[in-house]
């Protein structure tokens, strides 16, 4: 179920930004983006360049991005940021997350025209450059880029009303050992 984004005041910074943010994510190195670690809900073609991994700060990242940084610090619970790409044919198989504490956001950055869209439980919408949706990742949903060229977001959460840093979900068991590796 995609949420109802005026109760949010602190994503209006981040839409008179996004080009500033786009920038700095196009300057970024091709092979600074990894794929996303769950293999089996894609295959191939979705990357992610990290920033803050459940409540830890990249700082190597970070510093490569520091007009993203400061569009960032201003979204309060933030526990999770970076840029998530897909390249054209890309589909990301129906599922259902597992952060039950955060909502989930994309700030479209570069949106090829075509068929590139994300549908959350009944409802599908296409990205749109400058333009921030805000979901529920608990509900089912899958993404496609069947356009013909790749789609980046920054992808971000932020704890949900009433929710603390201290009540985060645990991290599936591949998403863990991941972290893990990279620290």
């Amino acid at each position: 179920m995609f949420i109802d984004q005026e109760q949010f005041s602190f994503l209006e910074d981040l839409r008179r930004n996004w080009r500033d943010i786009r920038d700095e994510c196009l300057a970024l190195a091709e092979d600074s983006f990894e794929p996303w670690v769950q293999r089996h809900m894609y295959g191939e073609g979705w990357s992610v360049y990290g920033l803050v991994a459940f409540g830890a700060r990249i700082e190597a990242a970070l510093s490569a991005c520091p007009r993203t940084v400061d569009a960032l610090r201003r979204i309060p619970g933030l526990t999770t940021a970076g840029f998530s790409r897909m390249t054209p044919g890309t589909r990301i198989k129906p599922h259902e997350g597992w952060v039950t504490t955060v909502y989930r956001a994309h700030l479209g950055l570069v949106v090829p025209d075509g068929d590139c869209a994300l549908r959350v439980g009944n409802q599908t919408r296409h990205w749109r450059e400058g333009s921030i949706f805000v979901f529920d990742d608990t509900v089912e949903h899958e993404a496609w880029n069947r356009a013909g060229a790749p789609r980046t977001v920054l992808l971000f959460d932020f704890l949900r009303p009433g929710q603390s840093m201290d009540q985060l979900d645990e991290l599936p068991p591949e998403v863990a050992a991941h972290l893990r590796g990279r620290s």
